[in-house]
């Protein structure tokens, strides 16, 4: 959230900065799980969504599909055509 990595020329460190946000995501819903009236842990897990969203539309837009469910396209099932995000060859 500090670093603005080109996911043109850097895919992989965009995946890694999205799959880092991911874990902090599951951790604050666990904190939110048990402590759900906490409002700076609400805020901190919006802040992170909202970041996530960003640098996966990111992803999405200049190397493909993030996940299965980000297949926008009515015409083509493009999550097969775009390498998968777990590829070593996409994200370079």
């Amino acid at each position: 959230m500090t670093n603005q990595p080109n996911p043109q020329n850097r895919p992989a460190e965009l995946l890694d900065m999205i799959q880092k946000i991911d874990f902090a995501l599951v951790e604050t819903i666990l904190y939110l799980d048990a402590y759900p009236d906490n409002r700076q842990a609400l805020v901190f897990y919006h802040k992170l969504l909202t970041e996530r969203t960003r640098l996966a539309e990111q992803y999405e837009k200049n190397v493909g599909p993030l996940t299965a469910t980000a297949n926008r396209s009515t015409a083509s099932w493009n999550w097969t055509k775009a390498p998968w995000p777990w590829e070593l060859a996409a994200n370079c």
